[in-house]
């Protein structure tokens, strides 16, 4: 069992717990705030199992009908998991409008929360886990799955806020009323998720500061030997890193010079980028289209 896979499954067995948790405080208390804090857990597990179905798949190898590998597949995941958020959100909303039209008091309240608080420090610190974790790796499943749990972490503490001082002031309207201020940061976070996905799923290139160690790596690869790099392209699917480029050599160079030069640069992306997948096409002088005057190599992204 792969790394991915062991977190994607802690992840299930740690959603379970919290939402077995989480119920119980609501049965306890009884209180809508901690109910709609329950129902959240129900998408986390859910996403829980989409992260682990993804993560399974995206770790199999390239075949006839997915030649480029299946890491976009955790994308698909992640749109789901943003969506689920969205649909946590949702309902957090129908509980807290339930909760302002017919308040109730809320019965057993330190029980109630010393429950949710034990909840909460288990998913702050599995979402630490997960967010790093799928950094780390380069799963953006993982990640979303860990700021999905942030978002429920952050849920959670709203809850809390507004059952004490519903207990406090006696005014038992500020438990719906916090928890539907609460749902909208949490709609703000799942479009962010949706965002960064689609990103991954329209294949958005590079930003600079992933891309600049790139640059530097074919530099260093193809000193004393190349003239220019030109439509340079890189994106990331998934955990994979892709990158292609027209390299330009003089036209007298033997090819098996021409060769050691791509695997010195090949080498040198993947030194400093994790599963980089390069592809590069070696041309004469005659194609440069960059300054021949222009000191060191001249390299030129496309676009």
């Amino acid at each position: 069992m792969t790394g991915p896979i062991k977190i994607a499954v802690g992840s299930l067995v740690v959603g379970a717990a919290v939402l077995g948790i989480k119920y119980l405080a609501y049965a306890v208390t009884g209180s809508i705030a901690l109910y709609s804090d329950a129902l959240e857990s129900f998408v986390n597990v859910a996403t829980a199992i989409a992260a682990l179905f993804a993560v399974r798949l995206s770790v199999q190898p390239a075949d006839r009908n997915h030649p480029y590998g299946h890491h976009k597949i955790e994308y698909f995941s992640a749109v789901f998991a943003g969506t689920l958020i969205l649909v946590a959100a949702g309902m957090i909303l129908l509980e807290a409008w339930e909760g302002i039209r017919n308040p109730r008091a809320i019965e057993a309240p330190v029980p109630g929360l010393l429950l949710s608080g034990l909840a909460s420090v288990i998913n702050a610190w599995w979402c630490s886990v997960l967010i790093r974790k799928g950094r780390a790796l380069r799963s953006p499943a993982l990640v979303a799955d860990g700021k999905h749990l942030l978002t429920d972490v952050v849920t959670s503490i709203g809850v809390t806020l507004g059952i004490v001082l519903a207990v406090v002031s006696g005014w038992l309207i500020l438990d719906p009323l916090i928890a539907g201020f609460v749902a909208l940061n949490i709609i703000w976070s799942g479009w962010q998720v949706i965002r960064e996905s689609f990103g991954g799923l329209m294949d958005e290139g590079l930003p600079e500061k992933t891309l600049t160690p790139i640059l530097e790596a074919i530099e260093r690869g193809a000193a004393g030997g190349a003239i220019e790099v030109h439509d340079l392209r890189a994106r990331i699917s998934g955990p994979a890193t892709f990158v292609d480029f027209h390299m330009v050599v003089p036209g007298t160079m033997p090819v098996s010079e021409a060769h050691e030069i791509c695997d010195r640069i090949e080498h040198a992306i993947k030194e400093t980028t994790a599963d980089a997948l390069v592809t590069i096409h070696v041309e004469p002088e005659e194609k440069a289209k960059l300054d021949p005057d222009a000191p060191g190599l001249a390299i030129a992204t496309k676009g």
